[in-house]
């Protein structure tokens, strides 16, 4: 993880002059309009600050233009509450532009000025309940809903040739038009202005969620006492839910006893037709903070799931699918379209396509391409893995000379190795072990074994390897470093990154997961990577050899020391 200094930086850097400022202006809008509005510190009001002063230097139309990028996101309050005491025209594009959610906007609009709330209401992406809260206020729609496409052509209403109006088909359509959105208006306005029955009208006082209860309840959060009794739960349900004991079976008994987590557990609820039948209960214990007691359950009730449909019969001859596989690929595909496009932007910004960079913002731009390789990196490995495993990867066929590959491979790891008089002891029964796979995909094998074991190993630590032919498979005998030679057998591939220092590393995930996908590498080629105390064994399929060739029908001769 890396420090996000950008506001820092931003701040920072001098803003002498118009373009500068304006280069700067949207800095800070870009930063404090994806800024969650709970963070808070000097920090943040010096750039409220700085943005306050250069924004009064910058003409209202170039601000103006600047909320109108697309690309701008405004989901900051505070930014959005700032903008809108701005003039009026920055005002309305802010809010034209606002990205916030109900409740931020239930804390933003009491502080807007009427105008600014009237501006607001030309919006028709709103949640309904904002539109509610506007109408509440008397912010209502002025003039004729909007006209739609097909009254585009519709001319102006001339009482004075209603022959025309008759006889020509464009007039009428547009008269048509017309007295339907007249139509649409009245009864809209009918809705808004229809008197509460009763002679004590209701305040808006935003408790329309409490008296609004859904036909059938899904969820609802609760807190119970020590007796599972209900003593709080949701607006709306609480009047249904609240003083009911909670029917106890005997497995929930148990638990309730123990003062243990209540995880999955089924119930029937009587009452109310919202709350009645099945339900599934999860729920922890909660105790007083001061004193320790026990007082009782904090949770929610959900509806059980609605049973899986029954599978359905295997299709004869059709290709077998691993689920867990195809969702494993479907993710890494999800991951690296972002990556994809943050890695190439910050190209843009290092390389400074789009105009000159501060060199503060180019050293970020070059660690933000580094660490998008990695992860690009990352992600290709996982998806090799979930392929081979699922079987839906077949490994490149060829031949390729194993003892040679071994010694070249050796003799690279060597540089980081000989400094620390650590590396391998290599022995070779064999002048040439030439196996049946492509010489990429031997390489990626030998490489994530030998550096994997290189990088482990101690200072002074030499590891013996052996390289033979035994019954028609290449092997590869290599010793365990001491500190991998101590996990236990069925531990060595799960182990995590971090678990053991490595100087020299095959892959991001660390030794367990270099050594698994080396495994499944080899048994994809027809070979295997199995633990024999304190060594592991690399086998795969060799080429046999004959006076006339070998299997592959290639001259062997060639492949021979």
């Amino acid at each position: 993880m890396h420090f996000d200094d950008r506001l820092a930086t931003v701040l920072r850097t001098r803003a002498d002059g118009a373009g500068l400022r304006r280069i700067q202006m949207r800095q800070l809008l870009d930063l404090l309009g994806t800024m969650p509005s709970e963070v808070r510190g000097d920090q943040i009001d010096a750039a409220y600050a700085r943005l306050g002063e250069i924004g009064s230097q910058i003409p209202s139309a170039e601000r103006t233009s600047m909320l109108g990028d697309p690309a701008l996101r405004l989901r900051s309050p505070r930014l959005v509450a700032a903008l809108a005491e701005s003039d009026p025209a920055v005002a309305q594009a802010a809010l034209g532009r606002a990205q916030l959610n109900a409740e931020q906007w239930f804390d933003l609009i009491p502080a807007l000025s009427p105008g600014t709330r009237t501006a607001l209401r030309q919006r028709g992406d709103l949640p309904p309940e904002v539109t509610t809260l506007l109408g509440r206020l008397g912010i209502l729609d002025r003039g004729l809903p909007p006209a739609a496409n097909s009254a585009a052509r519709a001319t102006p209403l001339n009482t004075a040739n209603d022959d025309q109006a008759e006889t020509d088909p464009t007039a009428s359509e547009g008269i048509g038009a017309i007295v339907r959105r007249i139509e649409a208006y009245r009864r809209a306005k009918a809705v808004i202005e229809r008197p509460l029955p009763g002679d004590s009208p209701r305040l808006p006082l935003g408790e329309d969620h409490v008296l609004s209860v859904p036909a059938e309840v899904r969820a609802a959060d609760f807190a119970s006492d020590a007796q599972l009794r209900i003593v709080w739960c949701d607006a709306g349900v609480a009047p249904m839910l609240v003083g009911m004991q909670l029917k106890r079976g005997e497995a929930i008994e148990v638990l309730l006893r123990q003062r243990q987590p209540i995880t999955a557990q089924r119930l029937e609820l009587s009452g109310a037709p919202a709350i009645s039948g099945a339900w599934q209960i999860d729920a922890v214990p909660w105790f007083d903070p001061l004193t320790g007691r026990f007082i009782g359950y904090r949770g929610r009730l959900r509806r059980p799931a609605p049973a899986s449909p029954a599978p359905t019969p295997p299709v004869p001859n059709a290709p077998i699918v691993d689920s867990a596989s195809d969702r494993m690929r479907q993710m890494l595909h999800e991951l690296r379209t972002p990556v994809n496009a943050i890695q190439g932007f910050a190209e843009v910004i290092q390389q400074q396509l789009f105009g000159p960079t501060p060199h503060e913002y180019r050293a970020l731009a070059a660690s933000i391409v580094g660490d998008a390789a990695r992860m690009l990196s990352a992600f290709e490995e996982l998806d090799r893995l979930a392929r081979l495993e699922s079987g839906s990867l077949e490994l490149d066929g060829g031949e390729s000379d194993l003892a040679r590959l071994v010694e070249t491979t050796v003799t690279q790891l060597g540089t980081h190795t000989r400094k620390r008089n650590s590396g391998f002891n290599l022995r070779q029964d064999e002048s040439a072990l030439p196996v049946a796979l492509g010489q990429l995909e031997l390489e990626r094998i030998v490489w994530r074994l030998l550096a994997t074991l290189a990088g482990t190993s101690a200072p002074g630590e030499q590891l013996k390897l052996r390289s033979r032919a035994k019954h028609g498979m290449a092997r590869l005998d290599l010793a365990l470093p001491g500190s991998l030679a101590a996990i236990p057998d069925g531990a060595l591939f799960e182990t995590g990154v971090g678990a053991v220092p490595q100087i020299v590393s095959a892959g991001v995930f660390g030794v367990g997961f270099a050594l698994r996908l080396a495994r499944a590498e080899a048994q994809a080629a027809g070979g295997d990577l199995v633990r024999k105390g304190d060594r592991l064994k690399l086998t795969l399929p060799g080429l046999t050899g004959s006076p006339g060739g070998h299997s592959h029908g290639t001259d062997v001769a060639s492949h021979s020391a």
